[in-house]
């Protein structure tokens, strides 16, 4: 879409940052072919983790080494193998520090959200090993009693896991109960709905598409306005010492 008048939803600052499809800037990636990344929150904007969105081919495929990181990979939309796991649209893998990883596309238009960190260690627990799932067998418990607010955590409840991935439905008109301030630090992407989120101080109006990077103490609360139910899915660290 053109914007002559320069025109965007987007905002940069320094306790949040909102983007939008319309201004997604396409990168390179070592070890990434037939594929179209979009790295939206990086260091480069003060956040302690990385989080892509890959657009594949058909025969799109991403190989490497997690060396001292480790990465949760979620597919928005199409196939794709992980370590020769099928996944389809809703499927999820972790891939934990020292291992290798191979990612192939097994259909067109496929989509991947991929949360990477430094996996921080912990004395006498040993790391988590590779596992993938389904969102779709993940049960959505009602969001401090709230039924109409809906919260699915895709990753297990462990202090072996320094990273946790969930994801939030809610009704038309549902919201969060207060506004959050706290020390966890989030990328979320909204996977479809609308509403409105608070952040910092400002009130910035999202759709699906869009990306959030919250920075730790940023006030934060949403609101799901429009006909059909609001998803995001996001990412914090948790279980770690903030020392």
């Amino acid at each position: 879409m053109n914007h002559p008048l320069g025109t965007s939803r987007n905002v940069v600052k320094e306790r949040y940052a909102l983007f939008t499809p319309a201004g997604f800037v396409p990168s390179v990636l070592p070890g990434w072919t037939n594929c179209t990344p979009f790295v939206l929150i990086s260091q480069g904007l003060g956040a302690n983790f990385v989080q892509t969105l890959i657009a594949l081919d058909r025969n799109g495929r991403g190989e490497g080494a997690t060396g001292e990181s480790e990465i949760f990979a979620f597919v928005i939309e199409g196939k794709c193998a992980v370590n020769k796991r099928q996944l389809g649209a809703g499927g999820f893998a972790y891939l934990p520090p020292g291992s290798d990883y191979e990612f192939r596309s097994a259909a067109k238009n496929t989509r991947l959200l991929i949360f990477q960190k430094r996996y921080e260690s912990l004395a006498n627990t040993a790391a988590p090993e590779f596992l993938t799932g389904d969102e779709a067998q993940v049960e959505a418990r009602p969001f401090l009693g709230d039924p109409h607010a809906r919260l699915k955590t895709l990753l297990p409840d462990s202090l072996a896991f320094d990273m946790a991935v969930n994801i939030f439905t809610y009704d038309p008109g549902a919201a969060l109960p207060f506004v959050e301030t706290h020390i966890m630090e989030h990328g979320l992407l909204m996977l479809a709905g609308a509403g409105v989120y608070r952040l910092d101080a400002d009130w910035n109006p999202v759709q699906t598409g869009d990306v959030i990077w919250m920075a730790p103490y940023c006030p934060q609360w949403f609101v799901a306005l429009g006909t059909e139910p609001a998803r995001y899915i996001y990412y914090k660290d948790v279980n770690r010492s903030p020392l």
